[in-house]
């Protein structure tokens, strides 16, 4: 009997992290689809209205969970996911109709219900599981994040092949259809493979929302907020980011996104199996650090910037004799010995030797790790004009060009990714300890509220570039809340041990 209990659980188990990942695949679609069409003219949006599309499923999917969990004790997990299936593949199937932004935002918004199949597969799931054995199922169904992955892989190169490389951008609109029939299938194979399990208590709506007096929900929220919201946000972000900033095929951009969101999503399981060994809070101190130092470091942007260098200046009165683009002669006075000849500094590369032309910078230049200079001097002055002594004579210039080299920049990233992976998995399971007997009540809520991060980072992305022009502002915010978290965890920490002594890690 435990052999077919073991049987029934592990496919369940199996059916829902499926379910999740085909989900997940699905609240993502925006972030690839919506840069596609933006980069071919499709349509002319504007990147506030690109951050609205790419956050809208994610408020919804947010927004559902608490009442989805619910639904899903009322009614069971059978019931809710296979509903949540189809309710998806309606909008998604439809978004393919779609000719202006407010029925691309209007059918978003009905996709977005793909993101609550979270609440109702933590909740499923851990049924048919016992109490120590949970934490590894859930972690194991956490893993359907992956789903971003399999969005960002595969859907670039679905829209080349739909779209004939470029000959025939309608074909576009069969990408959301397919992922509607994806939808379709799953819900059908879900209903025919899963089995109901009611919970043994089922609690109010007013009970579940009683934690939200306690401050350390929502502080645990905020965690989220940044570990999970950081990771959803980015993945609909990094694909405009490595189009725009690195010049990418919108292919090649999803794949360096996948590198991302992958790792992210499968480091989930050994994040718990590390918060089981070494404590959540130790885990966070350095998810928060790691994080912070990576963002700090991705904060330079990829510029060219001209800037005065160094000049001639006339040691005394004359006049110009002779001027060209290397060199200046002034005399003084009448003798051969009164005329002195000024050199000017032509354009000469740094100590890499790289060719650059303001304005002109490829990926040719090769792996350049620091800030690259070209110096040189233009006169200022004509032949037989009258100069005063201290008078500038030939103005320096000097170009400064950083390339935020992207190999670089993927592997911060990369950190970034893994870092928000195992965060998010401690998060959970400070949970665990410090509620016990509510951690799907407390989790739903936490889930809300991290859930919210990956609504409000894309808008808010989508506000400082166009407020500051500069792509690496979004960098500048993470890090910025992430900071805020460590400092509120540092400071409740010291309270708690002030007040008494910590009894949990």
């Amino acid at each position: 009997m435990e052999s077919k209990g073991n049987g029934i659980s592990n496919r369940i188990l199996f059916l829902t992290t499926l379910t999740f990942t085909i989900c997940f695949a699905a609240w993502m679609i925006n972030g690839v689809l919506v840069t596609f069409l933006v980069n071919n003219n499709i349509f002319k949006w504007s990147s506030i209205e690109i951050g609205w599309l790419m956050g809208v499923p994610v408020l919804v999917g947010s927004l559902l969970r608490l009442p989805i969990g619910m639904l899903t004790d009322k009614y069971g997990g059978r019931w809710v996911m296979t509903i949540i299936l189809f309710l998806t593949a309606v909008p998604m199937f439809f978004l393919s109709t779609a000719n202006s932004y407010n029925s691309f935002l209007l059918l978003s918004f009905g996709f977005g219900i793909s993101g609550s199949a979270f609440a109702a597969g933590v909740a499923f799931t851990s049924l048919w599981f016992p109490k120590e054995r949970q934490g590894t199922a859930l972690g194991i169904f956490g893993a359907g994040n992956i789903g971003a992955a399999i969005t960002t892989m595969l859907a670039p190169k679905l829209l080349n092949v739909f779209t004939d490389y470029g000959a025939h951008l309608d074909g576009w609109r069969n990408l959301p259809k397919v992922y509607g029939v994806v939808l379709i299938v799953m819900g059908v194979i879900f209903w025919l493979g899963s089995k109901n399990k009611k919970p043994s208590e089922i609690k109010t709506f007013r009970q579940r929302l009683a934690p939200l007096k306690e401050s350390r929900v929502w502080r645990f929220g905020l965690y989220y907020f940044v570990v999970f919201g950081s990771f959803v946000a980015l993945t609909q972000w990094l694909i405009p980011y490595y189009v725009n900033v690195y010049s990418m095929s919108i292919v090649m951009a999803g794949f360096m996104t996948t590198a991302f969101n992958l790792p992210s999503g499968i480091i989930r399981i050994l994040g718990g199996i590390i918060s089981d060994k070494a404590g959540a809070r130790i885990v966070l101190y350095w998810v928060f650090g790691i994080c912070i130092t990576c963002l700090i470091l991705l904060l330079p942007p990829r510029i060219e910037i001209r800037t005065p260098g160094q000049g001639i200046i006339a040691p005394y009165a004359g006049t110009a004799e002779m001027v060209s683009d290397s060199m200046i002669v002034i005399r003084s006075g009448p003798g051969d010995a009164d005329k002195v000849n000024f050199a000017l500094q032509g354009k000469r590369t740094g100590d890499k030797g790289v060719n650059i032309r303001f304005g002109i910078h490829h990926d040719e230049e090769g792996f350049l790790l620091l800030p690259t200079t070209i110096s040189w001097q233009e006169p200022l002055i004509k032949e037989n004009d009258e100069i005063a002594k201290g008078q500038l004579i030939a103005r320096g210039i000097t170009e400064v060009y950083f390339q935020a080299n992207k190999w670089i920049f993927s592997a911060l990233v990369f950190i970034i990714g893994i870092m928000l992976g195992i965060g998010s998995a401690a998060v959970f399971k400070h949970i665990s300890v410090y509620y016990p007997q509510d951690v799907g009540t407390v989790g739903g809520i936490v889930g809300v509220l991290g859930g919210l991060g990956g609504f409000m980072d894309p808008i808010i992305f989508g506000y400082l570039l166009t407020k500051t022009g500069v792509w690496t502002s979004c960098w500048a915010f993470l890090a910025v809340v992430s900071l805020i978290s460590l400092v509120l965890m540092r400071f409740a920490i010291k309270k708690q041990e002030i007040v008494n002594p910590p009894t949990v890690s």
